[in-house]
């Protein structure tokens, strides 16, 4: 089985956060194929490893099946083996790893059997406080087999339910302990329970299927297992999905003010078709590039995109211009992953491997190339290079974001200030080391253009940390 280097960038991006996926079904109905589907929507959300609970309501409590393994969807499970998970409630895992090493103690979802029962958990995000969770935890006497927040997450819920009356009641004891970004999907041997955290950091929604519900991190998922898209889950709110059907509990959730939905979910996370927080992907990353072609325009022959994130944007940007907008790059969708290691001359191999100009498109024409962020600047100089190499007279890069200036501590894989190249050069200084003929970031007041007055958190950015 292969496995991902964690600091190997295919392309010079933020690393995805994981994506987190979970199903209830009326007694009789299989579910492992539903959450199958969910997650392979979602694999663009991480790649590392994936899992899959499941449970049968009507059969013995504690009868959890689960399997997880490294690598992608497609690998760990097979017809066989989703005909082995027999349950009609379940949860599922794609994983990025932001805390805790890529390993195949660390794949989700972490499943425990305890003095009430079992449990099953599944996380997408980042709990800021784990380290202290976890010392507590420990000096109670509580034993760790993994190194995620995922692990402290469920064994504190665990711990909680010893002295509540139920899985719902533990969780809901459990959010003021922890502090960050989250979207959590717990499953006992009866029921599904979900929550948000506080702040709406981490994306999570609500569908409706035959017989059932769905939880999961986008809306995507939902229409692929065979779902309806009814709503987000709000910031603190805690869902429940039994025979007694759909309830909410929004005693804890927050005011609106205090929300921070993160800003690259609708730059780059999110899978072009979901819909997060009432606002479509797709349009959002258009009106970003249409207030990015507003505030730099560029004199130039064509607008093109780099695959696939920054090609939504490029469109906008040409449409707002009245450029003709062409697709340059062709992406090569079944290079996989790999282990090269992080040296200048092996990501451009890796950058070549990925993406190739198709021929002729360019020659003699002055090109604005859009791309959704610039980390290190190593993938956007090598795509200049190739672009030049074909025969373009002028490239003119704009950035549909602001320069990233901060790490992220709430899930997101963005390196420390010393590898971001806009937290140590000009805009003049990293357009010359990226051979372009111009450069331009996105303005920080024109992020409202994308997300409307959606509250969102941009420290990446502007240093400014929701809490």
């Amino acid at each position: 089985m292969s496995i991902v280097d964690k600091d190997v960038c295919m392309t010079d991006k933020p690393r995805e956060e994981c994506g987190v996926f979970g199903i209830w079904k009326k007694p009789g109905n299989e579910v492992s194929q539903d959450i199958y589907h969910g997650l392979i929507s979602l694999q663009h959300r991480g790649q590392e490893a994936a899992g899959i609970a499941v449970c049968d309501t009507a059969g013995e409590r504690g009868n959890i099946c689960i399997h997880k393994d490294m690598g992608l969807v497609t690998e760990v499970f097979d017809e066989e083996m989703l005909d082995s998970l027999k349950g009609n409630i379940g949860v599922g895992h794609v994983r990025y790893s932001t805390t805790g090493e890529s390993s195949i103690r660390n794949a989700q979802p972490v499943a425990f059997q305890y003095l009430k029962g079992t449990l099953a958990l599944v996380h997408n995000g980042n709990i800021v406080n784990s380290a202290k969770l976890k010392d507590e935890l420990l000096k109670d006497g509580c034993v760790f087999h993994a190194t995620s927040d995922s692990e402290v997450a469920a064994t504190l819920i665990v711990k909680n339910r010893a002295t509540t009356g139920s899985v719902e009641e533990a969780v809901k004891k459990t959010i003021p302990d922890l502090k960050g970004g989250y979207a959590l999907i717990i499953m006992s041997p009866r029921k599904i329970i979900a929550v948000r955290d506080p702040m709406g950091i981490k994306p999570l929604c609500i569908g409706e299927c035959r017989d059932g519900y769905m939880i999961s991190s986008e809306s995507c998922a939902i229409t692929a297992a065979g779902g309806r898209f009814l709503r987000d889950v709000h910031p603190g709110e805690i869902i429940t999905l039994s025979k007694e059907g759909f309830h909410s509990d929004t005693s804890m959730c927050t005011d609106k003010r205090t929300h921070a939905h993160c800003i690259f979910e609708y730059i780059y996370f999110a899978r072009l078709d979901s819909h997060m927080d009432g606002m479509g992907i797709y349009e959002a990353r258009y009106n970003g590039g249409k207030a990015l072609a507003a505030a730099h325009p560029a004199r130039a022959d064509i607008v093109t995109g780099v695959p696939e994130s920054g090609l939504t944007a490029a469109e906008g940007y040409a449409g707002e211009l009245g450029l003709p907008f062409k697709r340059v790059f062709h992406k090569n969708s079944y290079i996989g992953r790999t282990f090269i290691k992080p040296s200048d001359h092996e990501r451009a191999s890796a950058v070549s491997m990925k993406l190739g100009v198709i021929p002729g498109i360019v020659k003699g024409l002055s090109v604005v190339l859009i791309d959704d962020s610039i980390v290190r600047g190593t993938t956007i100089r090598n795509l200049i290079s190739m672009l030049r190499e074909d025969g373009a007279k002028e490239v003119h890069v704009r950035i549909s974001s602001p320069p990233f200036l901060y790490p992220c501590y709430y899930g997101t894989d963005i390196p420390d200030n010393k590898k971001l190249i806009a937290n140590n050069f000009s805009v003049d200084e990293i357009k010359n080391r990226i051979g372009a003929d111009s450069l331009a970031y996105m303005r920080l007041e024109d992020l409202s253009h994308m997300t409307g007055d959606l509250p969102i958190c941009k420290a990446c950015f502007d240093g400014t940390y929701p809490q």
